[in-house]
């Protein structure tokens, strides 16, 4: 098996920036728990486990055992982070939350997006893979 080379970039950005993620998703959820019972506990549930889940799959990818491993581990933080993005979506529409509160967290959705999204390409053309 391959073993997966350490990269010249700054992984510790990302790893940073999604724990930071992480710790607004707990934010917001606390907030929404502050609210009245109701459909805004369970979408904010929803974008908790999803939102988390991007720096717990990021942490994972550190420790990838192969390239394969560890372009699998982002792969899952990427599909998590557009699923976070679909529940802040969905939580700003139905007006649960403001959108103008929401719009800081979108937007770092967004990127963090992007940035997951370069370091899998990168991943693969240093692997071969398309």
């Amino acid at each position: 098996m391959e073993k997966r080379q350490p990269s010249n970039k700054k992984p510790r950005e990302i790893i940073r920036r999604s724990f930071d993620y992480s710790l607004r998703a707990v934010k917001l959820y606390q907030f929404l728990q502050d609210r009245k019972p109701g459909v805004g506990w369970i979408l904010g549930k929803q974008y908790l486990r999803a939102a988390t889940s991007v720096g717990a799959n990021i942490e994972e990818a550190q420790a990838a055992e192969t390239k394969s491993d560890f372009i699998h581990k982002y792969g899952i933080a990427q599909k998590e982070a557009r699923e976070s993005h679909y529940w802040l979506r969905l939580l700003a529409e139905s007006e649960i939350v403001s959108r103008q509160r929401l719009t800081p967290l979108m937007r770092e959705t967004e990127e963090l997006y992007a940035i997951i999204t370069a370091i899998i390409r990168s991943a693969k053309n240093q692997s071969g893979k398309r």
